[in-house]
């Protein structure tokens, strides 16, 4: 249920600066250890920017003791200072929004960039009269969904302005969100999407000893690496095993990623009969995911539109992880997941909910090894040109 902002709480009007330096302070639900592509994205993000102007107001992930551990690790390893809220998420309720302010003022924040904008962004107003100069929301595929429900797209109006700028992901979240917005707030919109760390994803990544270590070294390897839920298609990809192994014989699909799907999809490999070709990795730490990617001879994630265009695809970053690794990509229509694909050049977009159009790409390119290393090598060069972390975050720092 929509949160309403509230007031912020009475005080001085201006915040107390340190040593003479702006800072920003990021307001969010989406960080580390939480893991997740937003989360990849804000960090990564804010590790790019300088860490003594930086601060970050965040949710704790888990309550538990392990969780909280994780979470203590890993605030103290990160260059600049992490406070955590007890709760594991933010709202923009008046015990939130007194906290924010009291942040701002005590770390002389004069910019604040709201990690998602809905329904954090709501506080925009309280954190202005607190002394913010600058204020700056992002937006991903939930907002997306939000302006197309009546209540929610009114929130959406107050954010756009209450706000300097509202960031978008790519043409497809733009072209949702901006109708949401007041003709002033939509043509202050910037376009700001995550990066990818070309030193870190790149084609020698470790891919051979992840596929000795599994016994596919020998063997066609289709990847998907992502959280398992029905959006993300990965049933799609099962569901066209037979038809890959009809004319790839020996090919395998390996599965990378945990989630609440993750059960169904192996009941679905045992009916579909498939289940001794395809391969469930489980969660995956962060350091191993490059190699993980480089396991694969092809990336696939036909990715799909679901709830009425409430539940879609903001970019798929995952796509331009794996051209920086030298992949050809397949990848489903779902919101955004096109922006992230030179269609024919770098891959292909297939239809979310295609079995059939999957099964062909994916053959296409598994008889082809010419045609693979073409769109690999295209897509790696598309990443060092367009979507290195580095020029994204220079965007960021001119926006704050």
């Amino acid at each position: 249920m929509p949160v309403r902002a509230v007031p912020e709480p009475s005080g001085p009007d201006r915040p107390v600066l340190s040593a003479g330096m702006d800072k920003t302070l990021i307001v969010t639900n989406d960080f580390p250890p939480r893991p997740g592509g937003i989360q990849a994205f804000l960090h990564n993000m804010a590790l790019r920017l300088d860490p003594g102007r930086i601060v970050v107001y965040a949710s704790t992930w888990k309550r538990s003791p392990e969780g909280l551990a994780a979470t203590a690790a890993f605030d103290a390893e990160q260059p600049f200072p992490v406070v955590r809220d007890p709760t594991t998420m933010l709202l923009p309720t008046p015990r939130v929004t007194r906290r924010a302010v009291r942040l701002l003022r005590e770390h002389g924040c004069t910019s604040v960039w709201f990690g998602a904008a809905a329904p954090l962004g709501l506080m925009a107003p309280a954190l202005r009269r607190a002394g913010a100069r600058r204020l700056v929301a992002t937006t991903h595929g939930h907002e997306a969904g939000w302006a197309q429900l009546p209540a929610a797209r009114q929130l959406l109006r107050r954010i756009g302005e209450g706000t300097d700028t509202i960031t978008y992901l790519g043409e497809y979240t733009r072209s949702r969100i901006a109708p949401a917005l007041t003709a002033a707030a939509a043509a202050r919109m910037v376009r700001l999407p995550p990066g990818v760390d070309e030193k870190t994803f790149h084609p020698d990544s470790g891919g051979s000893r992840v596929r000795a270590g599994l016994g596919l070294s020998d063997r066609p390897v289709v990847v998907c690496v992502s959280r398992l839920v029905p959006r993300k298609g990965q049933d799609t990809l099962i569901l066209a095993m037979p038809a890959i192994l009809a004319q790839v014989p020996d090919a395998v699909l390996l599965i990378v990623g945990g989630g609440p799907y993750a059960e169904e999809l192996k009941r679905l490999a045992a009916q579909t009969g498939v289940a001794e070709s395809v391969r469930f990795t489980g969660p995956v730490p962060w350091e191993e995911l490059p190699a993980h990617y480089g396991a694969g001879d092809v990336f696939a994630m036909p990715c799909r539109t679901r709830r009425g265009g409430l539940d879609v695809e903001g970019l798929g970053i995952v796509f331009l992880e794996a051209s920086a690794t030298g992949l050809p990509v397949v990848a489903g229509d779902s919101g955004g997941a096109p922006d992230a694909v030179l269609d024919g050049e770098t891959g292909w977009v297939v239809r979310g909910d295609s079995v059939e159009e999957s099964s062909d790409r994916i053959v296409t390119l598994l008889r082809d090894p010419e045609l693979r290393r073409r769109m690999g090598e295209r897509g790696r060069a598309w990443v060092e040109e367009k979507w290195r972390w580095d020029l994204l975050a220079e965007r960021l720092r001119a926006l704050l």
